[in-house]
């Protein structure tokens, strides 16, 4: 599940605001809700092991992990995740659209075979 409260920040630090963000903190959270759940199970997986791999996780049942980073950093990473997940989904779509059409084309009856009823 989506968590819009990881897009708070505090404004009061004097570095300019990320418009990244900013346009984040305006959708309401069931549009963010709603893209993050359009993503289908593979493509959540592979975002959260990029991601895990870029932080350099360590197992969570191992080791009590923190991670911290400046504004810029993190709109970063966020923009590099949201990229990946835009660029998956196209791949996926684009997969299930080849899928069709080759199932399409081994069903389609060919003309030559029709004239020699």
């Amino acid at each position: 599940m989506f968590n819009p409260e990881f897009l708070t920040t505090d404004s009061s630090d004097g570095q300019e605001s990320n418009a990244l963000i900013q346009y984040l903190q305006e959708q309401s959270p069931d549009v963010l809700h709603r893209v993050a759940k359009s993503a289908s199970n593979d493509i959540q997986e592979i975002i959260r092991h990029n991601v895990q791999g870029l932080l350099g996780m360590l197992p969570g049942e191992q080791f009590e992990v923190k991670v911290t980073a400046n504004k810029d950093n993190f709109a970063s990473l966020l923009a590099s995740a949201m990229m990946t997940g835009y660029f998956l989904r196209q791949m996926e779509q684009r997969k299930e659209l080849e899928e069709s059409l080759f199932t399409d084309e081994a069903m389609a009856v060919n003309p030559e075979e029709d004239l020699n009823l």
